[in-house]
């Protein structure tokens, strides 16, 4: 008997959402988090894009980070920032919040569904059979479940114990990342490039004005500053940080206190591999790559969003465990893009004559309505595009968050997947499709919609008559009552007809 039937090690974002939608869907799952508490040190990722923002809003909690973020209309490319108000979306802007209150947040809303979380506690090892998998823990302790899934960050130990190659570029650029107190204040704040490297000193706290970031005038400040020399391997130290400070400043500012000191580089790598047997990865597990452009954790926590529901169905037994390959399929071409462009990123960022050059063409061509859209589109998340096959545009893509008018009055498109349950909509005559043996299994949704489609990058689109929405928002098929197709994309995602 397993004690559970999924377990997620690592409790930052990814594993956190990841817990959330297996929780939605009745699955018993269970996190294991090295660290005692959801306190979390240090910046990191400062913030959600677009499509993350989108995905919270089909869960329906969106509104709790909105609360406490700041919004600023704008998306940026190797540090050229150009606006996306005009983008298709609810949520035309990044919205600035640290990553120590978007793991609150979301632990938050897992702690309602009362998942347990082991604390303070590592894995140290694991064994699959064909029936699951025996997770053994540090203090002694083992847990049965039926499926393991690494959260655990780009050192992943279930990747590695696993068997998982981890390919990619080794760094070229070491950076060091804090948080402290400066004893005197910098004559001025923001980012400064030089033939080292990218740095920058801002204030903890902010304000976004008009899109323009205004620090507050006193607290601790955060530092990113790029070392004179790259394959160190120890923790970093209050040393460490003065040095590299001290070569690009001439002074450490009397930096003391630091309450996190980090150190992160420009390595890319990707596992070959999203799923092994019964043990999964997600998140940095499965992809590491430079931070610029706020990449990582959108991406660790749509990989959770993909495999989420595919998890859930295929531990209840509606689905067959080929379902899980599936999530290998749609998000390793989408990490592999992620890093393509983390890296062509941080190379526009040198500060060489010949680089700024082409910095200064790529900033010309995203003043440029269709590249600029393109890029606001690519960065934000907003063109994730999975190869369902051909056919109409919508396939493979995003939903729309609509307007609907339906029998039960006014709904938005998202409102309809908080349950995380595909959802079948029909616009064409109310009655038209029969999905009564499913019912328990798909909301099928009678809606009218007046107004245009339009898809970030690809613009208007022509309207459907009905589509068949994943619990990820993703278009699984697009037809009418009487076009082909539906009966075997119901079985492909949702499992066979339940017999009668």
């Amino acid at each position: 008997m397993a004690d559970h039937d999924v377990i997620i090690v690592g409790g930052g974002p990814t594993g956190l959402m990841l817990a959330g939608e297996l929780a939605l869907a009745d699955v018993d799952v269970a996190i294991v988090e090295r660290r005692a508490s959801q306190e979390l040190a240090g910046s990191r990722a400062g913030g959600l894009h677009s499509r993350t923002i989108e995905v919270l809003d089909q869960r329906g909690i969106a509104d709790r980070f909105l609360a406490e973020g700041q919004k600023a209309q704008t998306v940026g490319f190797a540090g050229v920032q150009f606006d996306f108000s005009g983008c298709p979306t609810r949520h035309p802007y990044t919205l600035g919040l640290r990553q120590k209150h978007i793991e609150r947040i979301l632990a938050g809303w897992v702690d309602e569904f009362k998942v347990p979380i082991y604390r303070g506690l590592q894995v140290t090892g694991f064994a699959q059979d064909d029936a699951g998998v025996d997770v053994e823990l540090n203090d002694g302790r083992s847990l049965r479940a039926q499926y393991l899934v690494g959260c655990d960050g780009g050192r992943s130990l279930v990747r590695k114990a696993a068997g998982i190659a981890f390919p990619g570029s080794n760094p070229t650029v070491s950076n060091l990342i804090a948080e402290a107190e400066f004893a005197e204040t910098p004559p001025e704040w923001g980012i400064r490039r030089d033939a080292v490297g990218t740095h920058a000193l801002g204030r903890v706290d902010y304000e976004i004005r008009d899109g323009k970031i205004v620090y507050a005038d006193h607290g601790p400040v955060s530092v990113l500053v790029t070392e004179q020399q790259v394959g160190q391997t120890a923790e970093p130290t209050l040393s460490d940080l003065r040095t590299a400070l001290i070569a690009v400043y001439g002074t450490d500012y009397g930096i003391h206190s630091p309450t996190s000191i980090s150190r992160f580089t420009d390595a890319a790598r990707q596992a070959a591999s999203y799923r092994n047997g019964r043990v999964l990865i997600a998140g940095d597990a499965a992809h590491v790559h430079p931070p610029d452009g706020g990449q990582g954790l959108q991406t660790g926590v749509q990989d959770a969003v993909n495999l989420g529901w595919k998890l859930a169905q295929v531990v209840k037994g509606m689905s067959p465990e080929s379902l899980l390959d599936t999530y290998h399929a749609e998000r390793h071409p989408i990490g592999a893009r992620v890093l393509r462009n983390t890296m062509a990123s941080i190379v526009l960022r040198r500060d060489d004559k010949q680089t700024k050059a082409l910095r200064d063409t790529i900033a010309e061509l995203l003043g440029m309505d269709e590249p600029r859209s393109r890029f606001a589109a690519m960065m934000s998340g907003l063109d994730i595009h999975y190869d369902l096959g051909g056919g109409h545009p919508l396939l493979g893509r995003r939903i729309p968050d609509l307007d609907l008018v339906t029998e039960n009055g006014p709904r938005r498109v998202y409102s309809l997947l908080q349950a995380a349950r595909p959802v079948l909509l029909n616009f064409s005559e109310p009655g038209a499709f029969d999905i009564t043996s499913r019912s328990d299994r798909i909301k099928l949704v009678d809606a009218r919609y007046a107004g245009p489609w339009e898809l970030p990058a690809l613009g208007p689109v022509t309207a459907p008559a009905a589509v068949l929405v994943r619990p990820d928002g993703y278009v699984a098929w697009v037809g009418d009552p009487t076009s082909p197709g539906l009966t075997d994309a119901l079985a492909t995602w949702f499992g066979p007809q339940p017999r009668a």
